[in-house]
């Protein structure tokens, strides 16, 4: 029997074996006998190189006539199946569904904006580095060789061959330094980032989060122009009516050190859940840098004056939006997400 013959045979065999199949089981063993790799078409496919040349034009389009028969077959049964049981056909012909697009995350639509209103106000923006040495993290910026953040506690140390001063840094004022040193007066910019401090995770607490800070140097910079800066951004970013109170403080790295209150823009004072029912929200930390840290950077404190400050933005949009738990802004819920289209 040649192999047009064996061709013939084989499709007569495969109209029978289509007859009784009644059921995706039995489509399953006529799968397996005529369409897998060792099938009764694979095997006429591979007797196809024993053919005379001058035939193989004729039986090549035989067995291809057969190999579209059995698979047309196949899946106008296994569609026929689907459909049985009740499970939904698909026209491929009808437009497809529109893809989903995302967000931005809501941290950074806040840092975008913050960074957006400094810039307004004559602020560059600076970035460095988030592996850092001891001396930019805290030599330079006045800390005491004893002061409590430079324990394990509060800071993440890299293991570094040969090194026991590569952290991860704890605050972008590493960036301030930086500037001061690359720079010459006068320097007006704000450093964005993340930054890292070993801490336990709770509501109001993150081992790594984002800060702003800002840094202003210049002849004749007074704790007039700190107040200034910090109210007008404050206003344009909260609630233009805001009022404020500052706190003395301390920071190693700045003299005098104030905390910056704000009026709660959610209460006007009244008292809320989200300002603890006090009245005012927190906005961070601020004061004159230290003339210690202007000279280790090697600016003339007899000379200039500046003032720095610096918040959390995590902490800025809970704020804004009551969210009163900040691991929440990290669990990739996309219910919490859709809250801040843009």
């Amino acid at each position: 029997m040649n192999l047009i013959e064996r061709i013939v045979s084989t499709r007569k065999e495969i109209e029978t074996d289509l007859e009784l199949v009644m059921n995706e089981e039995q489509l399953e063993l006529f799968r397996l006998k005529h369409l897998v790799k060792k099938g009764t078409v694979q095997a006429l496919t591979d007797d196809l190189r024993n053919v005379a040349k001058e035939d193989k034009p004729l039986v090549g389009k035989t067995l291809n006539e057969l190999k579209k028969f059995v698979q047309d077959e196949f899946d106008s049964k296994k569609l026929a199946f689907h459909s049985e049981a009740g499970i939904e056909n698909i026209d491929v012909t009808l437009p497809g569904r529109g893809v989903t697009r995302g967000s931005i995350h809501p941290i950074t639509q806040t840092q975008n904006r913050i960074i957006e209103i400094f810039q307004e106000m004559g602020f560059d923006v600076a970035e460095g580095p988030e592996v850092e040495d001891d001396a930019h993290n805290f030599g330079l910026l006045n800390f005491t060789d004893d002061h409590p953040a430079r324990d394990m506690q509060d800071t993440f140390f890299v293991d570094v061959p040969g090194r026991s001063d590569v952290l991860l840094r704890t605050h972008t004022s590493n960036v301030q330094i930086r500037v001061m040193q690359n720079m010459k007066p006068p320097i007006r910019c704000i450093m964005p980032g993340k930054v890292y401090r070993n801490e336990a995770v709770s509501a109001r607490s993150l081992a790594e989060f984002h800060q702003v800070e800002g840094l202003y140097i210049d002849k004749g910079v007074s704790m007039a122009d700190l107040k200034g800066t910090v109210m007008a951004f404050a206003r344009k970013f909260y609630h233009a009516d805001a009022k404020f109170r500052f706190r003395t403080s301390f920071f190693p790295f700045t003299e005098p050190s104030a905390e910056v209150d704000m009026s709660c823009f959610l209460c006007k004072g009244d008292g809320c859940r989200v300002c603890k029912h006090t009245g005012w929200l927190e906005l961070g930390g601020c004061g004159m840098v230290h003339p210690n840290v202007l000279e280790s950077c090697g600016i003339d404190p007899e000379v200039y004056s500046g003032f720095a400050f610096g918040f959390g933005i995590e902490r800025v949009v809970m704020m804004l939006t009551g969210i009163d738990d900040a691991r929440l802004l990290y669990e990739n819920d996309v219910r919490i997400l859709r809250q801040f289209p843009g």
